[in-house]
């Protein structure tokens, strides 16, 4: 039993990624979560509208961010649906200033009910506060959580199938020798990494549109902004997920490191995007992660499009940062293709040389065939 012991502590020490899995990724978890495992909102930006953008404040947590004095209602529904507030309030000289809250933002919205529910208990006791504001909840107003999580768990979707299923392709190539029949046939490094991803992007497109419709008839989450501006956003997604998951199996020597190396990448994704914890109450040391993972720019356009009806205008932004990455990620990918496609010349040179580092002997370059002696005596007949 104790040489057994020993043993399993040998391979372990040798394999050092799953090493690697067992102790960093705990701490890491620990450190992420313990700064972003917050629903708390400690500022709410605030879009100002009206006559009386210059007399009226709201308290904090609102943090004013844009005033327009001789802009309305229109205006302010604007700037919450193009994300550049998430409250705006309308100003007027004989009335109580209307304050719109974009649902659609769970957490912020929750936060910005609450901070106003103080205000109107402060004005019931005869405290010195602004009028009572009138509050409308726009493009969630159930503040209902199935219409805020469905349009990122769709892109949870995509990420599972790009990065996870397709990180073990090229592994299984590797693992049942059909990598080195790739590398002779006359197919380019761009060639295998497409034929690579179509199958899989296909299947991660008809995933796609079974969560859209099961989210839409069943939990009754609206879809009001454009099909196209939707697709356009769940393709550079989907593009930037299927690189990653092919960048893992060019890097993973089995199926077994490619699904760590998969849940690793997976994991951030799932909890820094602002799927669950609004980005807005993660510290700024670890929130910088989120600028860096695809699921958060896509979770922008699915929210934006779905809930509030976006155009792509506004939302240029996240449309850009995912082709810039899609544009970095498959780059690498096909690299590391060329490196697993093409090993060949360094390792014909590294055969045909003498370990002293001459070149080999006639019997190197001899043609592959029978022995002289054996044709010989077959062509005398002397071989019986």
């Amino acid at each position: 039993m104790w040489a057994m012991i020993v043993k399993e502590f040998r391979e372990l020490r040798r394999d050092r990624r799953t090493l690697v899995m067992m102790i960093v990724l705990p701490v890491l978890l620990l450190v992420v979560l313990g700064y972003a495992a917050s629903f708390n909102v400690s500022s709410i930006p605030v879009a100002v509208a009206g006559p009386g953008t210059s007399t009226f404040r709201l308290p904090a947590p609102f943090t004013e961010v844009s005033s327009a004095q001789a802009a309305g209602r229109g205006w302010a529904e604007n700037q919450l649906r193009d994300g550049h507030a998430a409250v705006a309030v309308v100003t007027a000289r004989s009335a109580a200033p209307a304050v719109l809250i974009d649902g659609s933002q769970l957490f912020t919205a929750q936060a910005a009910i609450s901070a106003l529910e103080k205000l109107r208990s402060a004005a019931a006791t005869g405290q010195p506060v602004s009028a009572a504001p009138r509050v409308t909840v726009l493009y969630n107003p159930k503040l209902s959580t199935s219409d805020v999580m469905i349009p990122g768990l769709a892109g949870v979707v995509l990420v599972f199938i790009g990065t996870i299923i397709t990180s073990l392709g090229v592994v299984r190539e590797r693992q049942s020798g059909t990598l080195e029949q790739l590398a002779v046939m006359p197919l380019r490094p761009r060639d295998v990494f497409l034929g690579k991803i179509v199958p899989y992007f296909a299947v991660a497109a008809i995933d796609l549109a079974i969560v859209l419709t099961v989210g839409i008839s069943v939990f009754g989450v609206p879809f009001r902004g454009s099909a196209l501006v939707f697709g356009l956003g769940a393709l550079l997604f989907l593009f930037v997920t299927l690189g990653i998951g092919v960048l893992i199996s060019t890097v993973s020597q089995n199926q077994g490191q490619a699904i760590q190396l998969a849940v690793m990448t997976m994991l951030p994704q799932v909890l820094l995007s602002g799927l669950i914890f609004p980005l807005s109450s993660i510290a700024a040391g670890v929130r910088w992660i989120a600028y860096l993972l695809p699921l958060t720019y896509f979770n922008e356009i699915s929210r934006g499009v779905m809930l509030r009806a976006e155009p792509i205008g506004p939302l240029w932004q996240p449309f850009l940062l995912l082709a810039v990455l899609g544009l970095i990620i498959v780059t690498l990918a096909i690299l590391r293709f060329r490196r697993d496609l093409a090993p060949a010349p360094a390792h014909r040179r590294r055969l045909n040389r003498r370990p002293g580092g001459g070149a080999a002997g006639p019997a190197a370059d001899r043609p592959i065939g029978p022995a002289p002696d054996l044709a010989a005596a077959t062509d005398t007949g002397q071989l019986t």
